[in-house]
């Protein structure tokens, strides 16, 4: 039995999952609104700011939108995003405490895999849906591509160094369900609240797949 199932599902609903870094909680609701107007409903917080818990809750109040945690670490980061009303979680990668928080607490988890090794361990424990971080970094599609080529059951979301430039490569790949990209919320755009200028970049990521 998958324990990525739900994942897979979130994963499957864009091309692109956005992957958010924001300082300042005002700014996540219309942020939200712009990107799943845009065609991305699936978010990714990175708890990598202050504000990133309370994003996580005014986020989950936006219609449309699945909101996940990401660079979820310890135990710790796992039961406060789920109480922040987080769906889903991402990790840079994997360990046994924070498998078993995120199951503990009924989280979805993409966990970050870079090796064949990574990859096959964590399809031991019955995830088969992971993410390929750093993706630029450790090879890039290339490096991808030959993962999958005998671990054809595996299948991932890169995210790390993924834009619109070499986008494509990845999700024409066969074992690529979406990639995790920051370049869709601009922190200028961001902070200077150009929500139409976002639900635009939103709108041609949904595209990189025709």
């Amino acid at each position: 039995m998958s324990k990525t199932q739900r994942t897979r599902e979130i994963c499957a609903l864009a091309p692109i999952v956005p992957v958010l870094v924001v300082d300042d909680a005002a700014h996540a609701r219309p942020l939200a609104e712009a990107l799943v107007a845009g065609g991305l409903p699936a978010l990714e917080v990175t708890l990598r700011t202050p504000a990133a818990l309370d994003v996580i809750r005014a986020m989950a109040a936006v219609p449309g939108g699945v909101v996940g945690a990401g660079t979820l670490v310890t135990p710790e980061d796992v039961r406060a995003a789920k109480e922040a009303g987080a769906q889903f979680g991402v990790s840079p990668g994997a360990t046994d405490a924070l498998i078993s928080a995120c199951e503990a607490e009924g989280l979805p988890l993409l966990p970050g895999a870079a090796t064949a090794s990574e990859a096959m361990a964590l399809l031991e424990k019955g995830y088969d849906m992971l993410k390929f971080f750093p993706a630029e970094a450790s090879g890039g599609a290339p490096a991808l591509k030959a993962i999958g080529a005998p671990l054809p059951q595996i299948t991932f979301c890169p995210t790390g160094g993924v834009s619109p430039s070499n986008a494509r490569d990845y999700l024409s790949l066969s074992n690529v369900v979406c990639a995790g990209g920051s370049w869709v919320a601009p922190k200028q755009m961001v902070q200077e609240g150009d929500w139409s200028g976002i639900e635009a970049l939103a709108r041609e990521a949904t595209h990189l797949t025709d």
